[in-house]
């Protein structure tokens, strides 16, 4: 398989600008060769792209486009981190929180909307450990927060 770059440029994406933390935190921690990663929202263009609760608002469908609009908000994170998406060696864990209207209970399926993209771009390197969590509410109504660990490279 080709290399994370070439693989989001054969997709036609790039990484979006890495949105300055909202809060009290740091976008990640490196630590040895672990980069842990803080929450991504559905910030797309500056904005929150989607609020509102999966099962209420959003079906399983566009949830899973918010999931990997995370995901993709997490890759640039991580690559700016490290100098490159390259230089990221494998993902390690997924944790996908799920704002969910009451007896919404497919939280795995949204997180498959960020589990699946991050195969995509990384392949076997991308295949990783994952919990899906359903929650009441998520910062500014966010649909979905995903945060990522990855090991890095050297």
């Amino acid at each position: 398989m080709s290399r994370p770059s070439e693989r989001l440029k054969e997709l036609g994406m790039t990484l979006p600008p890495v949105a300055k933390p909202l809060a009290a935190y740091v976008p990640y921690v490196k630590h040895d060769n672990l980069l842990l990663l803080s929450g991504q929202v559905t910030m797309k263009d500056g904005k929150l792209a989607y609020q509102g609760k999966a099962g209420s608002e959003h079906d399983i469908e566009a949830a899973q486009q918010a999931a990997k609009l995370c995901a993709l908000n997490a890759i640039a994170v991580a690559a700016d981190a490290v100098g490159g998406i390259d230089n990221l060696d494998r993902v390690l864990k997924v944790v996908v929180y799920v704002a969910s209207a009451d007896g919404f209970t497919d939280q795995h399926l949204v997180a498959n909307g960020a589990s699946n993209f991050i195969q995509e771009i990384f392949g076997e390197a991308g295949v990783h450990a994952r919990a899906a969590v359903g929650v009441a509410e998520l910062p500014m109504g966010s649909t979905v927060e995903i945060d990522i660990t990855f090991s890095v490279k050297g």
